[in-house]
């Protein structure tokens, strides 16, 4: 999709950075090519950033673990390292390794290889579909409705936002419920990050694909929430995902609003630590993200 400044008539430029065009080209990058019984090939997207972002490769190993497992069972947590800085100018390799196929559960290890060397390695469980237990702790209270709250274009068009973010393709919408962490002149705070969250248009079915879609989208803020509670002002912080867990707790659609409250509750080291939990509209949970990052203030 072009991302020249001169848009279409009848369109803006926003429009040509988000909706379903947009989020169809991203369905289309984790739709992997199989090389062999247990080998894939990922591409990076065609706007190449200077490495490979954390949600892609991530989403990308899971559909390679996905596509070795039974329909019938389905993710239920995973835990990644990111290795090295991934190259977009060149494919990136999964190869998924079969470690278990038990009863009920299914383990599945995927190393993503580029240039000879590991990048990315992800371990993946999944669960043939059991009933059992149910509690879950509610959902925030009192947080505005989606709808209400600005979009990132719209950030953007207020002159209030990082510039890069009006050249970038955006397959998700997100409406962040306060002021991002990434805003110029923000005051640092102890609340939590929260940002509204879909895919920004419909999708498939496919169980697999949803939980492949929040996983990359579960990358996008997480981090921030460890610059969030410090007065930074625009001083460059360079930021990258070392490691990554996430557990599903129930169904739900990637296409549909979630809310991401994103919280940081230590740094030190040039580390941040970052915690999230995915909510339904209705105050459902269905999904928990743990972030170790890499924050290193200029010198």
């Amino acid at each position: 999709m072009s991302t020249s400044s001169t848009a279409p008539s009848g369109t803006t430029s926003d429009d040509r950075l988000s909706g379903q065009a947009v989020l169809d080209d991203l369905v289309t990058l984790l739709d992997l090519e199989q090389l062999e019984v247990n080998l894939f090939r990922g591409v990076s997207p065609a706007h190449r950033p200077t490495r490979v972002f954390g949600g892609q490769v991530a989403g990308q190993a899971l559909v390679a673990a996905g596509r070795t497992v039974p329909d019938d069972r389905e993710v239920h947590s995973l835990h990644a390292y990111f290795i090295r800085p991934g190259d977009p100018s060149v494919p990136i390799v999964y190869e998924a390794e079969r470690v278990r196929d038990g009863r009920s559960f299914t383990t599945r290890r995927v190393m993503a290889i580029q240039h000879g060397e590991a990048i990315f390695s992800l371990s993946a469980s999944f669960q043939q579909r059991q009933d059992g237990l149910e509690h879950s702790e509610p959902g925030p209270v009192g947080v505005p409705a989606p709808d209400s709250l600005p979009t990132i274009g719209e950030r953007v068009a207020a002159g209030n936002q990082s510039g890069w973010l009006d050249k970038i393709p955006r397959p998700i919408d997100m409406r962040f419920v306060d002021e991002p962490a990434w805003t110029p002149g923000r005051v640092g705070s102890d609340d939590p990050v929260r940002v509204w969250m879909r895919a920004d248009g419909t999708l498939s079915d496919d169980k697999l694909l949803h939980v492949c879609m929040l996983t990359y989208a579960s990358d996008l803020t997480l981090l921030g929430s460890v610059i969030a509670r410090h007065d930074l002002g625009s001083t460059g912080v360079q930021m990258a995902s070392l490691d990554h867990a996430m557990w599903f707790h129930r169904p739900f659609r990637a296409d549909e609003w979630l809310l991401y409250t994103c919280y940081s509750p230590t740094a030190s080291g040039s580390r941040g630590l970052a915690t999230g939990t995915f909510t339904t509209q209705d105050g459902t949970l269905i999904a928990t993200t743990v972030q170790e990052g890499l924050v290193r203030l200029p010198r």
